[in-house]
């Protein structure tokens, strides 16, 4: 037993070992990138039509036929409703043979006035008959005049019995059926005509953006409507902004309760795949292209002190930087200040950095690289401020 104790002691001696702490922890790094960028402001808007129209009927009659099914895309000068036209027919015949009839009479005053001229100088005609023939004359040619008039209006009216549209675009439902009393004491709405292509978007625009605009642009609102500024469109189930249009217009004034700027932009339409009310996302290029330096937007990290990225330095220590951001593209944004293009940015394993200690850096492979994407369409986007 006293030599099993002894090799017992002798073994539990032997098994000391010396503590060995653990490797500084793994971190995926990358270099800034470089690239030519545009800074934007991005705001909400709706769509709307370029052109609205309510379809009236403006003479009075039964409606016979509707020539379109509720819904369709329709074309300058398309025959839509068609309202009783017998009566007016009628009252374009009694207009044209009412002209038949004046005509006739200024005829005959012509006649006689100028028999009557030629008679009071071989004076076997008084001067009375002469002005009365030449008073007849006049009031001939007057009633001429007015008689081809109502014929216009006539003809007018007959052609309001063909309601057509006045542009191409896209009716909506017709509110009244074939059979029904239309135009009896006031106009009746047939149906509306909204014109699509192009399409016009509305947004405002705060105070605070319009400076900046004026300021980096060093023109007046004017002057950059004038210059058909571009303007990208994307709604809400798009994640890009794939539509360009261009400004064409901006309020005289700020609204004074709420401190906007109502602008309008121009987007074309061609398939009509863009409806009236739709809501828009919009992005507004506000200065020329420049270089710049972009991260991955996931190495941001943000505390009291604002942001900052994580950086390694020569030694492998991790190193708290702080910076100013920028603008965004995709998933890089844009360091104003803060930031060397050499240095290494920590972009994967920002919980297992601690500033100050030592990292292991794994760079990025080719595939993960953070390269810019090609921007879509001038670069990235910087938010308007709310």
């Amino acid at each position: 037993m006293l030599i099993l104790a002894i090799l017992m002691a002798s073994a539990a001696c032997g098994d000391r070992t010396t503590y060995a702490p653990p490797p500084p922890p793994k971190v995926t790094v990358s270099q800034p990138v470089k690239q030519s960028v545009t800074d934007y402001l991005e705001f909400t808007g709706n769509t709307q039509a370029i052109n609205t129209v309510q379809l009236k009927a403006r003479v009075e009659g039964y409606l016979e036929q509707v020539y379109f099914k509720d819904g369709d895309r329709v074309k300058k000068g398309q025959l839509l409703f068609l309202i009783q036209q017998n009566t007016y027919e009628a009252k374009l015949k009694q207009a044209e043979a009412e002209i038949l009839s004046q005509k006739a009479k200024l005829f005959h005053a012509q006649t006689e006035y100028a028999r009557f001229s030629k008679l009071v100088t071989q004076k076997a005609a008084a001067q009375t008959d002469v002005d009365n023939w030449l008073y007849q004359r006049d009031a001939a040619q007057a009633a001429v005049m007015s008689a081809e008039a109502q014929r216009d209006l006539a003809r007018l009216n007959l052609s309001y019995t063909k309601v057509t549209s006045p542009f191409d675009g896209r009716i909506g439902r017709r509110l009244k059926d074939p059979g029904n009393l239309v135009g009896a004491g006031e106009a009746t709405l047939l149906a509306n005509v909204d014109q699509i292509d192009p399409l016009y978007v509305y947004f405002t625009m705060n105070e605070r953006d319009l400076l900046d605009v004026t300021k980096d642009t060093k023109e007046s609102v004017d002057a950059v409507i004038r210059k058909d500024i571009p303007l990208y469109l994307g709604l809400a189930d798009e994640e890009d902004y794939p539509h360009k249009g261009y400004l064409d217009f901006a309020s005289i004034s700020l609204n004074a309760t709420t401190g906007t700027l109502t602008l309008r932009g121009v987007f074309p339409n061609p398939k009509g795949m863009m409806l009236p009310g739709l809501f828009a996302k919009l992005r507004v290029p506000v200065t020329h292209e420049k270089s710049a330096l972009l991260v991955p937007t996931v190495a941001i990290s943000y505390d009291q002190l604002g942001p900052y990225l994580l950086v390694v330095d020569d030694k492998n220590v991790v190193q708290r930087r702080g910076v100013k951001l920028g603008t965004e593209v995709k998933d890089l944004t844009v360091i104003t200040e803060g930031l060397q293009q050499p240095e290494w940015v920590i972009t994967n394993g920002l919980l297992l950095a601690i500033p100050g200690k030592q990292v292991t850096p794994v760079k990025a492979s080719a595939s993960n690289s953070e390269q810019p994407p090609a921007p879509a369409p001038g670069g990235q986007l910087k938010k308007a401020a709310p």
